[in-house]
């Protein structure tokens, strides 16, 4: 008599003790309802776009998250590349993710804090004590003590399955079990960004773009970003080189950025910029850019505008930066 078959691994299998960050990276890219997921044995890309104009792209690490499995032995053809990633791929309803994910209430806006304990160390400290987590029901590794927030594990078990989450504030609380339907990527819509044509980089605290944009008028219809290169001589630092201009059916705004390391960490421009974008098009990041540390500009010579946020993952000072929010956005007609 032959053996019972085992069940297949599902593709995806993660979990963490506090979706808040993972919830974070999402928000930063919910401007569009309908999401595209591609999985990577190092993590997973959340993709959308809206208008063919503008694209954001949440790279999600496998470090969010306290154990990530990726199995895709059976789903791919056997010629395929195992070192190109993203290699599996499905469309998603984000809002209801996100929904979710603060089914309890504890994933929403609230600051995020980073954790005294690194997740890498949670890591090694399940592997050493599996006998002590048997001891306790399934969701006691999960969590740790007086976290505030909400533990979860998430499995997809492949093409035509749901994406499925399992969350619970605490290991002796109530679970909540979500079944989300998931359908057949139909390819992403990629605005290219030329790499070797960067004419402008800049990289400030998130806090003073921020603080730039809140001043805006709602009002306001165009977004132009003007770089000249760093002028020479002594009034170098009194110079401005960096300004943002807005303007509207009210007037216009003008705000200059000194050649000040306290405001413009990395400033690189190689020759005079002047792109102008849809506001509209730009505060679609406002998620990322509340919620992140620091943003990086840049533009190619085709005015394609790339914004990448760096977000706090939980781990500490030193490990953030690996989680990160892209945006894409192509400048109006009549720049090109």
């Amino acid at each position: 008599m032959s053996a019972p078959s085992q069940p297949p691994k599902p593709v995806l299998s993660a979990s963490s003790h506090d979706v808040r960050y993972f919830a974070a990276l999402l928000r930063g890219v919910s401007f569009s309802n309908r999401a595209t997921i591609y999985l990577a044995s190092n993590g997973f890309n959340v993709s959308v776009q809206e208008g063919k104009t503008i694209t954001g792209t949440a790279f999600v690490s496998d470090h969010v998250f306290d154990e990530y499995q990726y199995n895709d032995e059976g789903f791919l053809p056997a010629s395929q590349d195992s070192d190109s990633a993203p290699a599996l791929g499905f469309e998603i309803r984000l809002n209801t993710l996100l929904e979710c994910l603060n089914i309890f209430g504890t994933a929403g806006t609230a600051s995020l804090s980073s954790n005294s304990k690194s997740k890498k160390q949670r890591r090694n400290d399940h592997d050493g004590d599996s006998d002590e987590n048997n001891r306790h029901g399934p969701l006691d590794k999960y969590f740790t003590a007086n976290t505030g927030g909400t533990g979860m594990r998430m499995s997809y078990a492949g093409p035509g399955h749901p994406l499925t989450l399992i969350l619970a504030e605490s290991s002796s609380g109530p679970t909540a079990t979500c079944e989300l339907t998931t359908f057949d990527p139909e390819g992403p819509v990629e605005i290219e960004f030329a790499q070797n044509t960067v004419n402008m980089h800049i990289i400030l605290k998130s806090s003073w773009l921020r603080d730039a944009l809140s001043e805006l008028d709602p009002s306001c219809e165009k977004l132009t970003f003007v770089c000249t290169p760093a002028p020479q001589g002594n009034n170098a630092s009194r110079t401005p080189l960096f300004r943002i201009l807005a303007e509207g059916m009210f007037g216009s705004t003008e705000m200059d950025y000194p050649n000040d390391r306290e405001v413009l960490e990395t400033f690189i421009c190689t020759q005079p910029v002047k792109f102008t974008y849809r506001f509209s098009h730009i505060a679609k990041s406002t998620r990322a850019l509340q919620a992140s540390l620091k943003t990086s500009m840049r533009t190619d010579d085709f005015g394609t505008l790339s914004m990448q946020f760096m977000m706090p993952s939980g781990r500490g000072r030193d490990d953030d930066g690996i989680l990160f929010v892209e945006f894409r956005c192509l400048p109006l007609d009549d720049q090109v």
